[in-house]
């Protein structure tokens, strides 16, 4: 059996979410309050990734063979939404706990740690002032937990791969969000996802970066991360 991914507890929280100075989606600023909940500490890998293949015969995720992509601490890309959802699906059943995508919500929270408003986890400053980021990524998202956690003990939030969230994306979305626990509107044509990308040209996002794609889209930069409901 596949040693259970390792989680960090999210306290209940109560952050403002979004950013006046992002783009028009993450407006209008709203104060969200979250209950506690767990999440990975990493994003998913290609090797935990391998185990649902092998255990459930899914097939394998797209890119796995290419050589900048392979090293089984990367993270796994090339997942549908669809993919990530039957991965949580199956922890679910092997742990008989309720494993899940984190809500878009959640992810903002998570990477905020408890800070408000900074831009990124660590502040305000420019993505390239951080250490060795002219030499990162250069052809693939780096191994996970190679740079230090934040806050909350989490690993690349904000860069490497874009992580699936279990909502629907809806630009106008924040004007009428609920203020405690919100899911995020009840249909549409686009999942959301948040985080920065290796193969963006700015390669660390700000935390209320939004950003979606048709959940049956499988891109070589789109990973995700767990989250599982409290014991």
């Amino acid at each position: 059996m596949t040693p259970q991914p390792s989680l960090a507890r999210i306290p209940a929280s109560s952050f403002r979410m979004g950013s006046a100075a992002g783009r028009d989606d993450e407006r209008p600023v709203h104060r969200v309050r979250i209950d506690s909940f767990e999440l990975g500490v990493t994003q998913v890998t290609n090797a935990q990734y391998d185990a649902f293949v092998r255990d459930t015969r899914e097939a394998p995720a797209p890119f796995r063979e290419e050589a900048a992509l392979a090293h089984p601490a990367q993270p796994v890309v090339g997942v549908s939404w669809h993919e990530a959802v039957r991965y949580c699906q199956w922890w679910s059943a092997c742990t008989q706990r309720h494993f899940r995508l984190p809500t878009e919500a959640e992810w903002e929270c998570a990477a905020r740690a408890g800070v408000e408003d900074a831009l990124y986890p660590w502040g305000d400053a420019p993505p390239q002032s951080r250490p060795g980021y002219a030499t990162r990524w250069s052809n693939g998202p780096e191994p996970v937990a190679r740079q230090a956690p934040n806050a909350f003990g989490l690993y690349d939030l904000c860069e490497n791969v874009h992580e699936w969230c279990a909502d629907w994306y809806d630009a106008h979305h924040y004007a009428v969000a609920a203020s405690d626990n919100p899911r995020g509107p009840d249909g549409g044509t686009r999942r959301v996802s948040r985080g920065g990308s290796w193969r963006h040209q700015i390669k660390i996002s700000r935390c209320a970066a939004r950003s979606s794609l048709p959940p049956h889209l499988q891109y070589a930069d789109y990973g995700f991360r767990i989250a599982c409901d409290p014991e």
